[in-house]
């Protein structure tokens, strides 16, 4: 089977990698893919939002799998544009209608879903512009800290947790006043909850789904969390708190009432469904819900996939999920992320990058990398995830630090503890 991917960062080359590990998969394109995924298939020029030229593409390349790695495409209705043709109608296309999209392009939306099928997640008020002074006014009297989130799209910076009503006050008001664009003309405040945060990934084809090795990501810049929020400066799997326990909760207040839902508003969805959740107290509540993979998470649920992940789509897109066992690597994996100087504000590309061939006992996925001439430079803030496994996650950390150290490019950082905290947990429910 012939396969297109769409997207360029590292989630699309932990995609490419395990794509091609199937039988199934005669020949990958990657559009517009990165100096990593050319290791995988063929990158092609294609603009994954422009839906005519990506589907003339896949009539002209025998394409019968079309997998969506990024959340725009499938938020502005790719699928349904596959839908309306009757050429590009038989493709298998893994990602879920615009409806089913909106889970992760509205908040607010999303809110009403859990709302209407009880599925745990903090409290909230949603206001718009002309609803500023009742905002400001719910603001006043809401307890710290409190967390005012963009409705739409925002490339991830759309979360806000404010410790003061002064900060919320004038958050909230630059928010409703174009800060973010038309992603915040609507604004969620919701509660604070206080716990430890962990990611969750099903795969479903509306009906069935099956559940993919969980995962914890690092959001913050700086070690023990310090600094802003960027798209995530590592991840690790498996996550020591989530037990068998946990795993039962999780399924039955969550995973359950939210495909059952999207089932009965008759919403389609073919694709994954990512559970930004939160335990608190040992109680898990959903923060968001995405439409599509995590990253940097992927580069750590991936690896430990030992499923065929081209079947597993194959029958997802074809309704019989049911049939697909996962079944994953017991092993500890980590992910580091290297990133350029000054992110997540201004940072410079261009810079080049040397050592790659160092790496030894890791996987090294590309992310804001590209091919300039006989090198290979920097083309983003978040440069490249290295995974490793081991025995636990303090020996795959360590291996992926190590073979960090071994990349050199002018401004390179990186987190030295991503997982530490989670092997701490681990630890201690040993002693």
């Amino acid at each position: 089977m012939h396969i297109l991917l769409l997207g360029a960062g590292g989630r699309e080359h932990a995609f490419a990698w395990k794509l091609t590990q199937s039988k199934r998969c005669t020949k990958l394109f990657i559009a517009p893919g990165n100096s990593g995924t050319a290791a995988h298939g063929e990158n092609v020029a294609l603009n994954p939002l422009d839906f005519e030229a990506v589907g003339q593409f896949v009539l002209a390349h025998q394409i019968g799998m079309v997998v969506v790695g990024p959340e725009e495409p499938l938020v502005r209705g790719i699928w349904d544009y596959f839908q309306a043709d009757a050429q590009l109608r038989s493709i298998l296309l893994i990602g879920p209608s615009k409806a089913g999209a909106v889970l992760e392009g509205s908040k607010a939306w999303a809110k009403q879903f859990m709302q209407r099928h009880q599925v745990p997640t903090a409290a909230y008020r949603e206001f718009t512009a002309d609803q500023l002074a009742e905002g400001l006014a719910y603001l006043a009297q809401h307890p710290l800290p409190v967390v005012l989130k963009a409705d739409g799209l925002a490339a991830g910076k759309g979360v806000v947790i404010c410790q003061t009503h002064a900060e919320a006050d004038a958050e909230l008001r630059e928010m409703l006043g174009g800060k973010f664009g038309a992603a915040g003309d609507r604004v969620v405040v919701e509660a604070f909850l206080d716990g430890i945060e962990f990611s969750v990934f099903a795969l479903t084809d509306g009906k069935n789904y099956v559940i993919l090795p969980e995962a914890k990501d690092y959001k913050r810049i700086f070690d023990h969390d310090k600094g802003p929020n960027t798209g995530g400066m590592g991840a690790v799997s498996p996550v020591a708190f989530v037990d068998d326990a946990m795993w039962q909760k999780v399924e039955q207040q969550i995973i359950k009432p939210t495909i059952k839902g999207l089932h009965k508003e008759k919403i389609p969805y073919t694709g994954f469904v990512f559970f930004g959740l939160i335990s608190v107290n040992n109680e898990p509540y959903v923060i968001e819900y995405n439409c599509r993979m995590g990253d940097p998470e992927t580069e750590v649920v991936l690896p430990r996939l030992k499923t065929d992940l081209v079947m597993a789509l194959q029958n997802c897109a074809q309704g019989t999920l049911g049939r697909v066992k996962i079944r994953a690597d017991k092993r500890a994996a980590t992910t580091v992320f290297l990133v350029s100087g000054g992110y997540p504000g201004n940072y410079e590309k261009g810079k080049t990058i040397t050592g790659l061939d160092k790496i030894k006992g890791s996987l090294a996925f590309h992310a804001g990398m590209r091919n300039a001439g006989d090198a290979v430079v920097t083309d983003g803030g978040r440069v490249l995830a290295i995974t490793s496994f081991g025995k636990d996650l303090a020996a795959a950390l360590k291996k992926s630090n190590r073979n960090a150290r071994l990349v050199q490019f002018e401004g390179k950082f990186f987190r030295k503890d991503i997982g530490k905290d989670v092997q701490k947990l681990a630890d201690s429910t040993k002693s």
